[in-house]
């Protein structure tokens, strides 16, 4: 992205990408398939559904297209694949948060890759949503469903993550929108058969309950990818990334209401401030914009 500001339609893609994500993770913990089967059936039905799109409406996929976002395939197809499995092995809450503190690595990624301006501002901001994602943290420790073995997933999954933002941007560069998508789910697919197949001791093809599943979650999460993926060319690295602070609050939200996930005064005192953070942020991004 050539721009210095991020535009009204860039962030409001990216807002609406987080809330599909958090849905996607409520989702995750409720299907009826181990989070490594999930990752790896989810992504190859958006290989076929998003090829099919490219090619019905005439358009078409080149070796140097999958060149260009293969590194973004790879790592976004491990990093789902790491987090669906913390997300069954401990808290919506914890690995959330843990995964979604990408603005930690990403801060110096925009600055050194985008040449992005990266102010104190923006630094001091991150650190104090980092604050409320860590007291989300903290607030759901207790819960019987945590496991420190998700938790460690999680934070793994979580530069996998930051990878992904930066090798996406780079790739959307050069490759259209749909043309992106389905090369992403090309690349990831490949990457993940061996492991899905090592995992199930075969080929596990999903029966027709599970197929709805899947397509719900390509349906939800797989549209905030789309729309993220886009909205890269549209807005900054650093701003993209603070949006998506608000993944672990929007997910607390709804393991509480639909997975029956109790939630501490602690947790809500992290949401308010992570939620209080981001508004200043787009705030000043959107005063920052000319004309």
């Amino acid at each position: 992205m050539t721009e210095s500001r991020s535009t009204p339609a860039g962030i409001a893609a990216a807002a609406v990408a987080v809330v599909c994500w958090s849905a996607g993770n409520v989702m995750v913990v409720e299907a009826p398939m181990s989070g490594l089967q999930i990752a790896f059936w989810r992504i190859a039905l958006g290989a076929v559904v998003f090829s099919t799109i490219v090619y019905v409406s005439g358009r078409q996929i080149t070796p140097a297209m999958l060149r260009a976002v293969a590194p973004a395939g790879v790592v976004i197809s491990i990093e789902i694949a790491i987090f669906f499995v913390a997300l069954r092995s401990t808290t919506v809450a914890n690995a959330a948060v843990i995964s979604n503190l990408t603005p930690l690595v990403l801060l110096g990624v925009a600055s050194r890759a985008f040449h992005e301006k990266v102010t104190g501002l923006l630094v001091a901001i991150t650190g104090v949503a980092t604050i409320g994602v860590a007291l989300v943290l903290f607030g759901s420790s207790q819960h019987s469903t945590w496991q420190p073995w998700g938790d460690l997933l999680a934070f793994v999954s979580m530069f996998f993550f930051a990878a992904y933002f930066a090798f996406a941007k780079k790739g959307r560069a050069t490759v259209p929108i749909l043309e992106f998508q389905a090369c992403l789910w090309i690349v990831g697919s490949v990457t993940l058969l061996p492991v899905a197949i090592v995992d199930a001791g075969g080929l596990d093809v999903p029966d027709a309950p599970q197929w709805l599943w899947l397509a719900s979650l390509l349906a939800v999460p797989g549209t905030g990818h789309m729309l993220m993926n886009w909205a890269h060319a549209h807005v900054r690295l650093v701003i993209a990334s603070m949006l998506n602070l608000s993944v672990p609050a929007l997910s607390t939200a709804g393991a509480f209401l639909f997975l029956n996930e109790d939630v501490s005064a602690v947790q809500v005192l992290g949401v308010v401030i992570v939620i209080s953070g981001l508004a200043f942020v787009v705030r000043r991004e959107a005063e920052l914009r000319p004309g």
